[in-house]
């Protein structure tokens, strides 16, 4: 079992920085594959960024490479989405999500733990 426990979204002016934070429970945080996905008012929850158990390999949905990066940091037992350049249509609740070792990382039906989201508003 993972809990998960996102920190970090809020209100922000289009062309600013967020870090959002993702605080697992368990000892077992290093054998998971970690994403973040979004979802904006009236749409689907969609994939935004993910990084595998070991941190080597990382993925992101089109529209935010190059503004955002994936990290973790598992002996804290967190991972990280550091979001640069910020546009008004990157508001929406942020939701970080594990799922085990294995692939399909950005596919929002393989993971098994979510948390509880985060709200980021990006202003014109």
């Amino acid at each position: 079992q993972v809990q998960l426990v996102e920190s970090g979204g809020g209100l922000v002016q289009a062309g600013g920085s967020l870090r959002l934070s993702c605080a697992a429970s368990g000892r077992t945080f290093s054998s998971y594959g970690m994403g973040w996905f979004r979802q904006a008012p009236g749409k689907e929850r969609e994939f935004v960024a993910a990084i595998n158990w070991t941190g080597s390999n990382t993925y992101y949905e089109d529209s935010v490479k190059g503004r955002f990066t994936i990290s973790r940091d598992n002996a804290k037992n967190t991972v990280y989405l550091q979001m640069n350049s910020l546009k008004p249509e990157d508001t929406a609740v942020y939701y970080c999500a594990a799922k085990p070792r294995g692939p399909y990382l950005s596919r929002r039906d393989v993971y098994d733990y979510w948390g509880q989201g985060t709200q980021v508003t990006v202003s014109s």
